[in-house]
């Protein structure tokens, strides 16, 4: 009777495993019809860049055969016409040799436009990684009272006045020294930059006292400035130049309060030096 009790469970569990070993194996043959179905899509779409490839190598090696073809050709086409010239009497020789050097310094000057292209791409690059550390020294100032920007190859540094002195005053305020001091900072890591601080007004007339009016005004801001990154930061004089410009660039229309207010300003332009220019010309491009 023990016998019969213990062979029911052992027959049960054989059934069971019996039919669940078919459904697994159809599973299985499922799963890796899946997976050689994306196999073959993987390896056609491999084959398929592959021969894409081969292709366009095929393709720019043909170009590049016919372009140096085509400047044989024009090479043999130039020769050809200055002998024909000379036969027919129309040039000297000296003559058929100056067009020949003229010819031939036609590649060269297309070397030099590409080089100094070169120097200018590197002299922007420069200049942009000048603007981003001047942007990381300030910090998430307010554009409106202090600008950074690259304007035709050249670097402008906009402070509002209000920023840095009282209406109609030439002292510079406690805050204008924090401000200053940060892109001091910047400039004394950069030796060879030499710049201009420049004083802007608006157009409103200025009421005479100690100053005549608003070019003694941007002159005397322009000066304030100077000094302070002179005696208090440390930047050579040498390498500073102090201008007013008055009301006479302005950046805005002097008629609304919003514009007078953009026209007052201190800029300090970070001078092109041409002879720093020309070494980039001499230096491999990296």
């Amino acid at each position: 009777m023990r016998i019969e009790r213990l062979a029911l469970p052992v027959a049960l569990v054989t059934i069971f495993a019996s039919c669940s070993a078919p459904r697994k194996l159809r599973e299985s043959q499922v799963r890796n019809a899946q997976l050689d179905s994306l196999y073959r899509n993987a390896s056609g779409q491999l084959r398929k860049c592959e021969e894409d490839a081969a292709r366009n190598a095929a393709s720019y090696k043909d170009k590049v055969e016919s372009l140096q073809e085509q400047q044989t050709q024009l090479k043999s086409n130039n020769s050809q016409m200055l002998d024909h010239l000379k036969e027919l009497s129309v040039i000297s020789s000296s003559q058929a040799e100056s067009i020949k050097k003229s010819l031939d310094n036609i590649g060269a000057k297309d070397a030099y436009i590409k080089d100094l292209q070169s120097a200018i791409a590197r002299k922007d690059s420069l200049n942009m990684q000048l603007v981003m550390n001047l942007k990381g020294a300030i910090g998430n100032m307010d554009d409106k009272d202090i600008n950074i920007k690259v304007d035709k190859g050249v670097v402008y540094i906009d402070i509002s006045d209000k920023l840095l002195f009282k209406s109609g005053s030439y002292d510079i305020n406690e805050r204008a020294k924090e401000v200053l001091g940060k892109v001091a900072k910047v400039l004394i890591n950069q030796p060879d930059i030499e710049f201009m601080v420049e004083g802007h007004t608006d157009n409103v007339p200025y009421r005479p006292n100690v100053l005549l009016d608003n070019w003694d005004l941007s002159v005397k801001r322009a000066t304030s400035v100077v000094r302070i990154l002179q005696n208090q930061y440390n930047i050579p004089p040498a390498r500073m130049t102090a201008a007013g410009r008055s009301e006479y660039l302005p950046v805005a229309s002097n008629d609304t309060p919003e514009g007078r207010a953009a026209n007052r300003r201190t800029r300090i332009v970070i001078l092109p030096q041409l002879d720093q220019f020309f070494k980039l010309l001499e230096k491999p491009a990296n």
